[in-house]
């Protein structure tokens, strides 16, 4: 009864280590997992226990079948005796303990289906049939297994449950893989979220031990005391072994490493704990220790992931107490008959073959498993935790675990932890959002600094990178230590050969190096050498030693402190520079097209020479020259041809003026001649002539000979010593020489300033007029002598003058030309004119074309065609009702561009008369090539009809071309009969002048319009 009761107790206290493995387990783990441990623990054991009952039990302890396995005992219980079922419980508790080992090993990543799977396996296939090649006489006295028959001895499971267990938990490892970033580098998974309670495990372990070993006697004898001895010893130097083992090799103390050898001290004293000596125990212990430590690094260099140490503690444990038992223990108490090398044997033949056995069914059941079912969770599943994945389980303590792992292993601390209120987790829970907070202040105003820094930095950088000049940063010696890219190019030597050498010894030429090291001695503040923040002009040799000019800069840089910490060198590259000074100094004061001297040039002799002749009382003397319609030979001929002519002009003036004269040209087609020796009226007089005649000489251009007038101002100094105002008298005269018929020159007189004057006050009253609405239209009628009707109107401007009275058109319109005020009054007149038609559309049934008169800058200026369009758009007039004249001066322009504006015209129905025609550039070319609609016949050829006989051929010429060219022919300024006579003679039909009516004011062109319709029979003219 006795020995039942013992056989009960260490059942109990065998069942107790499931609590250990337990607590083991789950301080080992992370907290993610931890309740998946715990149903893991308790299911394995279930499971176990239930497979153990219905077949583990029969298989391992029944009728041997050639020392295989057990064919009786099946589903035990039925009629079992008091004392077979207290051997029963015992090794139904040492059967889950096998199963428990694979628990710990593939932790974190194995689905609790798969591991479930793995456990019926083991406790079905793999656990019982080992066990009966051991230890199957134990329960059946006449029936031995085949391992048990050749003397084996494993007394309490090192290699029947430990090694089996760590077999099947390698396998499993292997195949299922490892946890998820366990080997990436520079990941270091934690040793365990509770490492106490896993202290507390194996302690609990350490104390089911005693019912492990102490009750595998089957009876409470007097061997049990030295068993528990050897047990306890074995485990303690395990533990010292293993601690100073891995102190020795990575200098710490190692929690899980300790844990680790008390375990394999306790795995290897199993096997033979009955029979060795406690001084054996000893080293048995200290070797399990050792070899649990190399075991984990040689799995950690295999990388198989193994979460408790499974392997090392117990299968390369187990094996080493099983073979100990040949080495250490007695042969005699043994009494299996064999020398110590035959038991040596037979153990090893045990170990082998089960730990073959153990493979190959674990191998063959996984592979068949992996086809049925998913034995590893997803990588988002292990992210999450096994407890949520598997089990859907959670805690507040889980929730705030999973909470600070997520910001651990994001790094995001934007949001709070979960608090729950009034519990500890929820205090905790509070406190720490609190920590995180200040944290996150702290970061933020961290982040914010290094941010601005890192801006800073980057800003810096950019600034250097990008700077034009060259940056070198010095220190006190002179090494260098910044060098930008604008020096590398600059000095033609890459930073990375440069960087720490001598900036002064490596780029400062070497006559002047003793000087600049001096000058670098004293802080560049010496006065000889460079001299900080100033600008310092040197010479710098290249990497190939060419020598170059530069401009230096020196700044210093110094510490919070004030202590000094380098200087920076900005130096720019100078030599264009001083290159471009040398070309600006040939260039300032000559011109680049004629080699004659210049504007500034001219302006400083002036002033000088007038400040001479003030001084002596002398004249000087200002010729002004402007070439006669450069602008056309430009235009017709191209600029390079202007440029030939300005060319030829600066060579014969300086064939005419004498060495004493300054000859300058002030810009585009203006010269300069100023006469300081001897002048006098007559010599200036003389000179002007000479350069007249000069330029009346045919300039060959373009291959075609072209004569090119000019006009000259003379101004003389006469108590007048301004330079300023000489150039203007000089070019007021200049501009009267033009006026007067161009090809001379004048003497500037005192009423040319007043005139000149007085045409800029003209132009200022135009422009009031414009704006106080002075002006305004006449109508003149255009009469059809066949039809004996009125056919248009030709709009006329007039100006009603405040003090001057009516103003005709001739005094103001050649101003308006010479501005673009030529361009506003168009607008005015179109605006008025298409403004009148619209009035007409309303008040008669039929109106009739108002033609108005546009001059040539106005016709090619930008927007004009977009003007015309707006105005009859907007009063809703067609334009078939505006006719627009233009005169011959006009084409000179561009001809494609004259063809486009008058394309566009078309396009509107405008149509398109020529002015004035035969008294400009009339050419055939232009009227083949235009759009044209209608020609006039200038009034001064009219005039001349009767009283010269040339008059009449003229206009017939002009008739005669117009209807060959299919156009319509117009006669202006018609005041005779005989005029009128004679053109309808000569086929011109349409008539404009005094003999059929004056112009008209808008009202009275508006009385006739409708008096033409309601009265067609009656003859209208004349």
């Amino acid at each position: 009864m006795v020995e039942v009761v013992w056989l009960l107790v260490s059942a109990t206290l065998v069942f107790m280590m499931q609590a250990g493995f337990l607590c083991l387990e789950s301080g080992r783990i992370r907290s993610k997992n931890s309740i998946n441990v715990a149903a893991k623990n308790i299911s394995d054991f279930i499971v176990s226990s239930a497979v153990f009952n219905l077949v583990g039990f029969g298989l391992m302890f029944g009728a041997s079948y050639q020392g295989i396995f057990g064919t009786s005992d099946f589903l035990f219980g039925d009629q079992a005796s008091f004392s077979s079922i207290a051997f029963f419980l015992f090794q139904m508790m040492f059967c889950g303990t096998a199963a428990t080992l694979v628990s710990g090993a593939v932790a974190e990543r194995m689905t609790f289906v798969g591991y479930l799977a793995i456990t019926i396996i083991l406790s079905a296939f793999i656990y019982p049939i080992v066990g009966h090649w051991a230890w199957n006489g134990i329960y059946q006295v006449n029936s031995q297994g085949w391992l048990e028959t050749l003397g084996f001895i494993d007394f309490a499971g090192s290699t029947i449950v430990h090694s089996v267990g760590g077999w099947v938990a390698l396998v499993a490892i292997w195949m299922i893989g490892p946890r998820l970033r366990r080997f990436d580098q520079g990941i270091l998974l934690p040793q365990g979220s509770n490492l106490p309670l896993s202290g507390l495990g194996v302690l609990l372990i350490w104390l089911g031990w005693v019912g492990f070993n102490g009750g595998s006697t089957l009876s409470f004898d007097k061997s049990v005391p030295h068993i528990l001895l050897n047990t306890f010893i074995s485990a303690i130097w395990g533990g010292i072994a293993s601690t100073l083992l891995f102190y020795s090799l990575y200098r710490y103390i190692n929690v899980s490493q300790l844990l680790n050898g008390v375990i394999s001290g306790l795995v290897g004293i199993t096997a033979g704990c009955h029979v060795v000596s406690t001084s054996a125990s000893i080293f048995i212990g200290l070797m399990s220790g050792i070899i649990t430590v190399v075991g984990s690094i040689l799995m950690e260099r295999w990388r198989l992931d193994d979460a408790l140490d499974v392997v090392p503690s117990h299968l390369f444990a187990g094996v080493w107490g099983t073979l100990a038992v040949s080495l250490f223990g007695n042969l005699e108490t043994m009494a299996t008959g064999l020398s110590r090398w035959q038991q040596f044997q037979v153990q090893a033949l045990g170990v082998v073959s089960i730990g073959a056995y153990c493979v190959i069914v674990s191998v063959v059941a996984l592979t068949l498993l992996t086809k049925i079912m998913r034995l590893r969770v997803t990588h988002e599943e292990e992210e999450q935790g096994l407890n949520i994945a598997e089990h859907r389980a959670t805690t507040e303590l889980i929730d705030l675990l999973n909470s600070m792992h997520y910001q651990e292993d994001q790094a995001d601390f934007s949001k709070h932890v979960p608090e729950e209120p009034f519990t500890e987790v929820g205090q905790i829970a509070k406190q720490y959002n609190q920590v995180i907070d200040r944290v996150q202040q702290e970061i933020s105003e961290r982040d914010q600094a290094l941010y601005w820094f890192k801006e800073s930095e980057m800003r810096k950088s950019a600034i250097l990178d990008s700077s034009m000049d060259c940056i070198v940063t010095i220190d006190g010696e002179g090494n260098i230590i910044e060098y930008n890219p604008a020096a590398e190019r600059t000095f033609g030597v890459l930073k990375r050969q440069v960087k720490g050498a001598n900036f002064i010894t490596t780029f400062v030429p070497e006559n002047e190096r003793t000087g600049i090291l001096s000058s670098l001695e004293t802080g560049f503040s010496s006065s000889d050498g460079w001299l900080i923040n100033r600008r310092n002009h040197f010479q710098l040799q290249r990497g190939d030693n060419e020598v170059f000019p530069v401009e230096i800069a020196i700044t210093k840089v110094v510490n919070e402190q004030g202590s000094f910490q380098e200087f920076t060198l900005h130096i720019r590259d100078v030599t264009r520079h001083v290159k471009l000074q040398q070309r600006l100094r040939f260039l300032a004061y000559s011109d680049p097209l004629t080699s004659l001297f210049n504007r500034t040039y001219m302006t400083e002799r002036l002033e000088h020479a007038l400040q001479q002749a003030q001084d002596t009382h002398q004249a000087v003397a200002l010729l002004f020259l402007d070439l006669d319609k450069f602008k056309i030979i430009n235009d017709t001929l191209g600029h390079k041809a202007g440029d030939e002519l300005l060319c030829e002009v600066s060579e014969r003036l300086s064939r005419v003026v004498s060495e004493s004269d300054i000859i300058a040209r002030w810009g585009g087609d203006e010269f300069l001649i100023m006469l300081k020796h001897d002048v006098c009226t007559s010599r200036a007089e003389r000179l002007a002539n000479e350069i007249l005649q000069q330029m009346r000489e045919p300039v060959l251009l373009a291959g075609k000979p072209v004569k090119v007038g000019t006009s000259i101002g003379i101004a003389m100094t006469e108590q007048l010593y301004n330079a300023e105002l000489l150039i203007q008298q000089a070019d007021m005269a200049m501009y009267w020489a033009k006026q007067n018929g161009r090809d001379n020159a004048k003497f500037f007189e005192a009423y040319m300033a007043s005139e000149v004057t007085s045409r800029f006050q003209y132009e200022q009253e135009i422009k009031d007029a414009l704006d106080q609405q002075q002006f305004h239209l006449l109508y003149q009628p255009q009469v059809d002598t066949l039809s004996q009707s009125i056919v248009g109107f030709e709009a006329l401007i007039r100006w009603s003058h405040p003090a001057n009275g009516m103003v005709s058109p001739a005094e103001f319109i050649p101003i308006a030309e010479e501005s673009n005020l030529i361009c506003r009054i168009g607008d005015w007149v179109l605006e008025h004119s298409i403004a009148t038609l619209s009035q007409w559309q309303k008040e008669c049934a039929n109106a009739l074309p108002i033609a108005v008169n546009i001059s040539g800058r106005h016709f090619v200026a930008e927007g004009f065609i977009k003007t015309i369009e707006t105005l009859l758009l907007r009063h809703q007039v067609d334009g078939q009702l505006l006719k627009i004249e233009i005169t011959e001066g006009v084409f000179i322009h561009d001809m494609s561009q004259c063809i486009d504006i008058m394309g566009a015209l078309k396009a509107i129905g405008v149509e398109i008369s020529v002015d004035d025609f035969g008294t400009g550039y009339s050419s055939l070319h232009y009227l083949k090539e235009l759009p044209l609609d209608i020609l006039k016949i200038d009034k001064s050829f009219v005039r001349e009809i009767g009283d010269q006989a040339e008059g009449d051929k003229i206009c017939e010429a002009i008739i005669q071309l117009a209807h060959n060219l299919d156009l319509k022919v117009i006669a202006e300024g018609v005041e005779t009969q005989e005029q009128a006579k004679v053109l309808n003679r000569l086929g011109c039909y349409i008539h404009q002048g005094y003999y059929y009516d004056r112009p008209l004011s808008e009202d009275a062109a508006l009385k006739l319009l409708k008096r033409e319709q309601h009265t067609p029979d009656e003859v209208k003219v004349p």
